[in-house]
C-alpha cells in the first residue's frame, strides 16, 4: 500500500468515473486504484467514502442545512483526513448553541470546497452518492488493490460488521482477515432469506429434510452476552439495548457466560396472539419504560461459552439452541421432509397470525450478510419491499394529504432504483397523515403535483403478480400493488432489486 495524502477531489473523480460506467470491471478497477494511493492512516476513511458513507452515524445535518452554501474553492485542496475531522468535530456538536456552531463548521468546510466537492459532500451527507459504488464492489476492489481473495474479504466483513472495519486487515494479508472472527459483544450482519411461491417449492429446493420455521412479525434482533454485559442489536447493527430491558432480563437468565443469538421481538396479545407489527416497531423505538412488552423469540446460536458455532450446520446449532434456551422464547419449529405435513403446519402459523414460514437447510452454516438458498421464506402474499421516489398530492377525500406512492426497486448494477409504479391502495387515514409528514421531511422538490423525495423511506408492497411493462424502465409492473407498511427497520440499501421483480416474471 502506497503513502501519501488523498485529496477528497481524487475520490469525487473516482466517483464520478464509476457512476460514468456501467462495467462492473470498470468500477472496480477505478475504486482499487483510490484504494492503492490511500496511506494506512486513510485508508478506512476512503473506504468509506468510496461506499458512499460518512464514518459518523450522525451529524445533526440534513437537506435543509446544507440548502445554502458559501462560494466554492476554485481550486482543491482539501484531503480526505481533514473532511472526516470536520464531520467528526460536528458530530459531537450539542446543548446550547450547537446549532449556530454547526451553521460555522459547515460554512467553513464547504467553503473550502471546489464545486465538485461541495455537490459530493453533500449527497455523502443527505446518502444521495448514487454512483453505483455498493459495498460488495468496494469489497472487491479491495481485494484486488490488497491482493487477497475476495472471499476472505466479503467473510471478514461480514464477522466486523462492515467492509470499513476490515480493510487495514486486508492489507496485511489473508492471513490477517482469517483471524476477525465472531466477538462477543460486537453484532455481525444477520443471515437472509430468499423467497419461494410455496413451502413445496422451498422444500425441493432443499433437497432433504428441513427446519420449517415460523415467520414471526416482529423487529429482528441479534443478542449478545458475557457475563452480565448484553447487547441487543437490531438486523442493521443498531443498538436497542436501552429499549427492550425484557429481552435482556430473558437472556440473563440463560444457563450461560457467553453467547450470541439470533431471533426476532415481538409483542404479543392476552389472547397469545401476535400485535401487529408497528406496535413492536414502536414500542423498540422507544426509550424508557412503557406499557407495551416485547418477548424474545430466537430461532438460531451462533456461540456458546467461548465456542463459535457459525460453521457448524443448522441441525447441531439448532440442537444447542434447544438445550440452552427455553421452549416459551424459541420460535415454534417444524423438522421434516415430507412437504404435506411443511404444508399443514404452514396453515397452523397462518392460522395462529404469524406472517409465514422459513425453510432452511439443515445442513446449511450460518453465512453472515448473505441472501443465499440455504433459507427461504414463504409469505401467503407476494410481497417486496421497496424504496419510495416520489408521492403525488391527493384529490377529493385525500385532497391536503400526500398520496399516491411511486415505488422503486434496487439497480444493483447501478447504485440508482427502477420504477416500477405507484400506489396509494392501502393507506388507512392514519398512515395518510404520516406519510405527508415523513415524505416533506424528505422532499427534494415539489412542482404542485409530485413531491420527489430522497430514496431512504422502505415500504412493504403486497401484489398479485408481476406483469410486463413497456411503461416503465424496468420493464416489469406489479399487479394491484397496494401498501402493507412502512419499513423502518430497513434502509434503502436492504430493498429488493428489479432482479427479484424479473426472477418472479421467469425472465
Amino acid at each position: 500500500m502506497l503513502t501519501g495524502t488523498v485529496l477528497l477531489s481524487e475520490l469525487v473523480a473516482t466517483s464520478a468515473t464509476v457512476a460514468a460506467t456501467r462495467s462492473r470491471k470498470a468500477k472496480v478497477a477505478a475504486l482499487a486504484a483510490c484504494l492503492e494511493a490511500a496511506s494506512a492512516d486513510e485508508l478506512e476513511v476512503v473506504v468509506a467514502y468510496l461506499g458512499g458513507a460518512l464514518r459518523q452515524r450522525r451529524t445533526g445535518l440534513g437537506w435543509r442545512s446544507l440548502a445554502t452554501l458559501p462560494a466554492p474553492a476554485a481550486e482543491p485542496t482539501l484531503t480526505v483526513l481533514e473532511v472526516n475531522d470536520a464531520f467528526e468535530e460536528i458530530s459531537a456538536l450539542a446543548g446550547a448553541g450547537s446549532q449556530a456552531a454547526r451553521g460555522a463548521a459547515v460554512a467553513t468546510l464547504f467553503g473550502r470546497a471546489t464545486a465538485d466537492e461541495q455537490q459530493w459532500l453533500r449527497g455523502v451527507v443527505t446518502g444521495e452518492v448514487r454512483q453505483g459504488a455498493l459495498d460488495s464492489l468496494v469489497q472487491e476492489a479491495l481485494a484486488v488493490a490488497a491482493g487477497v481473495p475476495l472471499a476472505a474479504v466479503r467473510r471478514a466483513a461480514m464477522l466486523a460488521g462492515s467492509t470499513v472495519a476490515v480493510a487495514a486487515a486486508a492489507f496485511s494479508g489473508e492471513e490477517a482477515l482469517a483471524a476477525v472472527g465472531l466477538v462477543v459483544g460486537r453484532p455481525v450482519l444477520p443471515m437472509l432469506a430468499s423467497s419461494a411461491g410455496s413451502v413445496a417449492e422451498a422444500l425441493d429446493r432443499l433437497a432433504g429434510p428441513a427446519a420449517v420455521d415460523t415467520k414471526l412479525d416482529g423487529i429482528r434482533i441479534q443478542v449478545h452476552r458475557r457475563g452480565e454485559d448484553v447487547v441487543v442489536a437490531t438486523r442493521t447493527l443498531e443498538d436497542i439495548t436501552g429499549r427492550l430491558p425484557e429481552v435482556v432480563e430473558v437472556v440473563r437468565r440463560l444457563p450461560a457466560d457467553s453467547v450470541v443469538l439470533d431471533g426476532e421481538a415481538m409483542t404479543v396479545g392476552p389472547d397469545g396472539r401476535p400485535r401487529p407489527f408497528q406496535e413492536t416497531a414502536s414500542r423498540t423505538a422507544t426509550r424508557g419504560v412503557s406499557e407495551v412488552r416485547v418477548a424474545p423469540y430466537f430461532f438460531d446460536l451462533l456461540h456458546l461459552d467461548g465456542r463459535d458455532l457459525l460453521d457448524l450446520p443448522l441441525s447441531e446449532r439448532l440442537a444447542a439452541l434447544d438445550g440452552l434456551v427455553p421452549e416459551i422464547h424459541r420460535v415454534p419449529r417444524l423438522v421434516t421432509a415430507d412437504a404435506g405435513e411443511a404444508e399443514a403446519f404452514a396453515a397452523d402459523v397462518l392460522e395462529a397470525g404469524h406472517e409465514g414460514v422459513v425453510v432452511k437447510g439443515l445442513d446449511v452454516p450460518w453465512e453472515a450478510g448473505r441472501r443465499g438458498g440455504g433459507w427461504v421464506k414463504v409469505k401467503p402474499v407476494h410481497t417486496l419491499d421497496l424504496v419510495v421516489l416520489a408521492v403525488e398530492w391527493g384529490s377529493g377525500r385525500r385532497k391536503g394529504w400526500l398520496s399516491n406512492i411511486h415505488l422503486g426497486a434496487r439497480d444493483p448494477d447501478t447504485g440508482g432504483f427502477v420504477v416500477l409504479g405507484k400506489t396509494f391502495k392501502g393507506m388507512t387515514d392514519e398512515m395518510l397523515a404520516w406519510q405527508t409528514e415523513r415524505f416533506r421531511e424528505l422532499q427534494v422538490s415539489d412542482d404542485g403535483w409530485v413531491v420527489t423525495v430522497r430514496p431512504e423511506q422502505v415500504v412493504e408492497i403486497a401484489f398479485d403478480g408481476v406483469q410486463r411493462s413497456s411503461r416503465y424502465p424496468g420493464g416489469v409492473a406489479l399487479r394491484f400493488a397496494r401498501v402493507v407498511r412502512y419499513r423502518d427497520d430497513k434502509t434503502a440499501d436492504e430493498a429488493d432489486t428489479i432482479q427479484s421483480l424479473r426472477d418472479l416474471l421467469g425472465s
